[in-house]
């Protein structure tokens, strides 16, 4: 089978119309779906459907922009943020008997320890957490070995803070 002029003209037709490379095939006669698509192509044809490949490379470079416009912070980042942050709210040691539901339950003391204090700061909105202990408690799914936040990286003096209150 030979691509004549007529051909690559109805073929043409036939694509603006929108009819899939499978119709064409079919109208066209001896030819196959493939052999329309590559024609399609080297004809330089507009595509009419975004492929899973073009949006792939859309959201990559959105998300690219918004990388270099905003940059991303890691769970470590976002704990010191937080352990910096003037406004953020101290520890309220609170007993287990005047807990409410707008306390946060994280358990004070020594671990395998039964729990006489809870930290009392306010709960986020559907955690039994405040933002600090949520960071605790919840990790994403693939967390990174490097994004774990170990008792290194609480600095000394936030350590002291937070046992004196």
């Amino acid at each position: 089978m030979s691509w004549t002029p007529e051909r690559e003209e109805k073929l043409k037709e036939l694509w603006k119309k929108g009819h899939s490379a499978s119709q064409i095939s079919k109208i066209l006669g001896e030819t196959t779906r493939n052999a329309v698509i590559g024609k399609a192509h080297r004809l330089k044809l507009e595509s009419r459907i975004v492929s899973k490949n073009n949006r792939a490379k859309i959201n990559t470079r959105i998300e690219k922009d918004n990388v270099t416009t905003g940059k991303r912070i890691g769970r470590k980042e976002k704990f010191k943020a937080l352990l910096l942050d003037k406004n953020f709210e101290p520890e309220n040691p609170t007993k287990l008997e005047d807990l409410t539901d707008k306390h946060c339950r994280w358990p004070l003391g020594e671990r395998m320890e039964p729990a006489s204090l809870f930290c009392g700061r306010k709960s986020m909105e559907k955690f039994p957490y405040c933002k600090l202990h949520l960071l605790y408690a919840f990790q994403p799914k693939n967390a990174k070995e490097e994004d774990q936040i170990t008792e290194e990286d609480i600095p000394k003096f936030i350590e002291k803070k937070i046992k004196s209150a």
